[in-house]
């Protein structure tokens, strides 16, 4: 999209459906078009949702709910799933009245500085949602909420998620991978998917792909078909936000990023927002209790592009009134 809106991209996630949100490589929340849905579910989600469903298995066997987990949690998702598909939407909390087990308790991470307490019926629908049978729909308050209303994945696709094999789902989303983010290396593909290092090069083969010389040493992958000279852009700036796509699309980040890792990622490796110049981050951005956007530089970047910033800053905070965002892990604040 050249130009957005709040109210043009809920339409096209709650209304036209040609996007959906969905749980996929590193086990993070990707939004992606429904036609790429199948080729994500199989080379990513289908790995993510097998590990999870153990970890969940392995938490309600310590947490003493059973007797038998697993006919238990499969019990519980075809109750849930019966009345999503028959109410055809309606969120976690309205359906834990299905069922007295699914507002049972349980402790995540216990001891740890994260540690959560949610209900069984979280994690019911959480593995519903990984398996590719519910989808994320509309949100319950302002397009930034957190908790949302599920729906049947045939609501944005009639068949269901089709099956694909899974070294042709890889091969294909490292195809789409290397098309917008190359060249990269290796490690950029495999940290982006959470492969293994032997899926990644099987998937790297399977491709029509050619090696590169990077600039500061090492060797980079781009597709057979994209080795013309790019078209050198004109000046410009960007405000993104943390987890932006381009902000984590690689692993090694020196060449855009270069010394302010440490002031920008927290110690997960989260990036908070940031402000981007010609290619390079140069700084970050924070919004302010007044819906003002406060951009603060790592380094001179002349008056000039100073007032681009500024003038980028002001058309953000347009865009994301009245709402106000606040980031799920700490950003630093001039």
């Amino acid at each position: 999209m050249t130009t957005s809106s709040p109210a043009d991209i809920e339409r096209e996630l709650y209304e036209e459906r040609t996007a959906l949100r969905m749980l996929a490589m590193r086990r993070t929340l990707f939004l992606v078009p429904v036609e790429d849905v199948p080729i994500v579910h199989a080379a990513a989600s289908r790995a993510v949702a097998e590990t999870e469903r153990k970890r969940t298995l392995t938490r309600l066997t310590e947490a003493g709910i059973g007797p038998d987990p697993a006919a238990m949690l499969e019990e519980l998702e075809a109750v849930g799933l019966a009345a999503v598909r028959e109410r055809g939407e309606a969120s976690t909390a309205e359906l834990r009245a299905l069922d007295p087990r699914l507002s049972e308790k349980m402790t995540l991470s216990r001891g740890k500085p994260y540690e959560a307490t949610i209900t069984l019926g979280q994690k019911v629908f959480f593995h519903l949602a990984l398996d590719g049978r519910i989808g994320r729909g509309r949100p319950l308050g302002t397009w930034l909420a957190s908790q949302f209303r599920w729906s049947p994945i045939e609501r944005w696709l009639p068949d269901g998620i089709a099956e694909l094999p899974v070294d042709v789902a890889r091969a294909e989303l490292v195809r789409k991978w290397l098309r917008v983010f190359g060249p990269g290396t290796r490690d950029d593909i495999q940290w982006w998917t959470g492969w293994s290092l032997a899926a990644t090069r099987k998937a790297l083969a399977a491709i029509d792909t050619v090696e590169v010389d990077l600039d500061g040493g090492g060797t980079g992958y781009v597709l057979a078909d994209d080795l013309g000279p790019s078209k050198t852009p004109e000046p410009w700036v960007a405000l993104l936000p943390a987890l932006d796509a381009t902000t984590m699309g690689w692993a090694e980040r020196d060449w855009y990023l270069g010394a302010y890792r440490a002031a920008l990622f927290d110690r997960a490796g989260n990036a908070g927002p940031t402000i981007w110049v010609d290619g390079r981050i140069v700084g970050g951005w924070t919004q302010r209790d007044s819906g003002e956007i406060t951009p603060f530089l790592l380094e001179d970047v002349g008056t000039e592009t100073q007032r681009a910033i500024d003038h980028e800053a002001a058309r953000l905070a347009d865009w994301i009134a009245p709402a106000h965002i606040r980031w799920n892990f700490p950003t630093p604040r001039p």
